[in-house]
C-alpha cells in the first residue's frame, strides 16, 4: 500500500524519496519514536531502485515504507536530471549516528540485528562506548531463516527498543522489515546495510577523497570485488536516467 507523506518527496522511477535534510529527517524520526507507531526507514541507492524497476513486489514493498531517504549519490543526481532536485544525501551511516546522538538525550533503547555474531557484538560495544547515555538493549546476528523469525521477533519485543537497526543481505533486509514491522512493535526500524562492518572495524569507510568525488561505491568495490554483480546495476541506472530524462521524476 502506497503511503501519503507528511513531508515533500520526489519520485525517482516511482520510488518516493524524502526531500528532508538530515536535520529534519532526525526531527521526523524523533517524533516517530514518540508516536510509538511503526515506521520503516529505507536508506536507498540506485541498485535498490533498479531492483524495484524490475521487480513489482520489491517496488510495492519500498512504496509501503514510511520514509525513504537518498543514501546514494546517484539518487541525488537522477532527481536533478529529472528536474526535481533533492537537497543532498541522507546517508544511512550518518543517520544511524545522528539517531544515537539524539538517543542520548532521550535515553532511547536501541537493538542491533544482523551480520555475524562477532561483528554485531563488537559494533554494540563500540556504539555503547561512543554514546554512553543511549541504551544498547540487545543485539543478535542476522543468520537465521524464516523458521526462526518468530523467536527473533520475540527476543526484540522483550527488549522493547525504540529503534531497531537491521543489517542483513541486500535481498532480504528491507522485505524482512516490511513483512514484520507490525509484529515487531518498534517505532523506528531502519535497514543499515554494511554500517556495522564499518563500526566494528571489520571494514573501513571510504576515505574523504572518495566521499568528495562521490566514489564510495567504487572504493567498496575495490575492497569487496565479489560485489561486482550487484554493481552492474549502476551503469544501467545511469543509462536509464539519461534515456528517460523526462520520466525520471514522474509519479504514476
Amino acid at each position: 500500500m502506497k503511503q501519503t507523506y507528511p513531508f515533500p518527496t520526489v519520485s525517482v522511477f516511482e520510488i518516493p524519496f524524502s526531500k528532508l535534510s538530515m536535520k529534519d529527517t532526525v526531527k521526523y524520526l524523533t517524533e516517530a519514536v514518540q508516536s510509538g507507531q511503526p515506521h520503516h526507514v529505507i536508506t536507498a541507492n540506485p541498485i535498490m531502485v533498479m531492483t524495484a524497476v524490475n521487480n513489482p513486489e520489491y517496488k510495492e514493498m519500498m512504496q509501503s515504507a514510511e520514509i525513504i531517504v537518498p543514501d546514494g549519490t546517484g539518487i541525488v543526481w537522477a532527481a536533478g536530471v529529472g528536474g526535481d532536485p533533492l537537497e543532498g544525501r541522507v546517508t544511512g551511516f550518518e543517520l544511524l549516528h545522528e539517531l544515537l546522538k539524539v538517543g542520548e538525550t532521550y535515553r532511547w533503547k536501541f537493538f542491533l540485528l544482523g551480520t555475524t555474531a562477532e561483528v554485531i557484538q563488537e559494533a554494540a560495544e563500540r556504539l555503547q562506548m561512543q554514546y554512553p547515555a543511549a541504551i544498547i538493549c540487545g543485539c543478535r546476528d542476522g543468520f537465521f531463516g524464516p523458521d526462526e523469525d518468530a523467536a527473533v521477533i520475540e527476543q526484540i519485543r522483550a527488549a522493547s527498543p525504540d529503534i531497531l537497526f537491521v543489517a542483513r543481505g541486500a535481498d532480504n533486509q528491507e522485505p524482512w522489515i516490511a513483512q514484520h514491522k507490525q509484529s515487531l512493535q518498534v517505532p523506528v526500524v531502519m535497514g543499515v546495510g554494511g554500517s556495522f562492518d564499518i563500526i566494528s572495524g571489520k571494514l573501513k569507510r571510504a576515505p574523504k577523497v572518495f566521499q568528495k568525488l562521490r566514489l564510495e561505491w567504487f572504493y567498496r568495490l575495490l575492497k569487496e570485488p565479489t560485489r561486482y554483480k550487484r554493481m552492474l546495476a549502476l551503469p544501467k541506472f545511469v543509462v536509464k536516467v539519461l534515456r528517460e530524462k523526462e520520466n525520471v521524476t514522474k509519479s504514476s
